[in-house]
């Protein structure tokens, strides 16, 4: 397998707007502050292939980079003029015309136990959630990840971070934190053998779960003794129809498919693998999108807890590989060969 620690490559998080990035961006080229971005190291924060750059950097004078490969919303991938970048395909350890996507909803959560309404709500694991985000990650420990993306909510995040802690690579999970200055300068490392061995976590809120408004908290079997079943058989289980003040699975897939394709799509085009951890409704309205489904089909699809779904995107397509059944992976996925040779390396270092 090919290292990607000595690859140079600057991701900063900026939060602006859309209308900053059309008028700034173009498939080449950028508006940036050079001053702020390469003048203030000390406030960068770095981790693995991973750096963050000061939030509050304003974003004033053009520079053409012509080696940049793209510039997403809110992330910028810039190689260095003497390295490769990270996100070169040539450094994909499963072939340079593929990237492996991960999809994982997270294990059973206390509220999920009691029978309530969760949505945004941000509560954790039961001890049953745990288990199952660790029988994920046994069920992933041989298939590669470089970049991890979760919801903002706890129950996602705690879920990737278990499942990482059985991977073969033993790698180790960092949340990327860029609300402030402080927050990036605070959470830097200093040591580059330690940033080798870290998989940037990249969290946002669109991958939340969609949000249940005035259902949220309240128990599923008295709510549908209050409203009537169909009625809430209706709000839980129709395309576009919302509970009241909250989302409908039409809403949550603008949101959540509108970021993937943003931020997730572009960094499997360039050759990195993916793991997303998050929740039934983003991610069925994401499986959406890359199955092709009807808003008919995607009502009707279930995703169990803690159980992880292999995609192989290959030639701009995206082709799913299966999910396991049992705790091992072997005969289960269907590898691709990239994939079983991955596995077989990966497996024989190990050994």
């Amino acid at each position: 397998m090919k290292s990607r620690g000595n690859s140079t490559c600057l991701l900063s998080f900026y939060t602006f707007s859309r209308m900053a990035l059309n008028s700034c961006c173009s498939s080449r080229s950028f508006a940036l502050n050079t001053r702020d971005m390469f003048g203030k190291r000390e406030a960068c924060q770095t981790v693995g292939n991973v750096s963050l750059i000061p939030s509050q950097c304003s974003l004033s004078k053009r520079v053409l980079m012509p080696n940049c490969r793209r510039a997403l919303v809110g992330i910028f991938a810039i190689a260095s003029q003497n390295h490769q970048s990270s996100f070169s395909t040539s450094q994909n350890p499963i072939g340079s015309s593929e990237s492996a996507l991960i999809l994982i909803r997270h294990g059973e959560s206390l509220w999920n136990q009691k029978n309530l309404f969760t949505g945004c709500v941000d509560v954790p694991l039961t001890k049953e959630g745990v288990e199952e985000a660790i029988e994920a990650g046994k069920r992933i420990s041989n298939l590669p990840v470089d970049i991890i993306f979760t919801s903002a909510l706890i129950r996602a995040q705690m879920t990737a971070m278990l499942a990482m802690t059985q991977h073969l690579r033993k790698k180790v999970p960092v949340i990327l934190h860029n609300e402030d200055v402080r927050a990036e300068s605070w959470s830097k490392i200093f040591s580059k053998v330690t940033e080798d061995q870290t998989i940037p976590v990249i969290t946002a809120w669109e991958l939340n779960e969609r949000m249940y408004g005035e259902l949220q908290g309240l128990n599923k079997r008295e709510t549908a003794e209050k409203f009537g079943k169909q009625k809430v058989l209706e709000w839980r289980r129709s395309y576009d129809i919302p509970p009241p003040n909250g989302e409908s699975l039409a809403m949550c897939a603008e949101r959540s498919v509108a970021y993937f394709k943003k931020q997730v799509e572009p960094v499997l085009y360039d050759g990195q693998n993916v793991m997303i951890a998050a929740h039934g409704n983003s991610l069925r309205a994401i499986i959406m999108y890359l199955d092709k489904l009807t808003s008919q089909e995607v009502i009707d699809l279930e995703l169990s807890t803690g159980v992880p779904m292999l995609y192989v995107f290959k030639e701009g397509k995206f082709i799913r590989r299966g999910s396991p059944i049992g705790p091992d992976t072997i005969g289960v996925y269907a590898f691709t060969p990239d994939l079983a040779v991955y596995r077989e390396q990966l497996e024989n270092t190990i050994l």
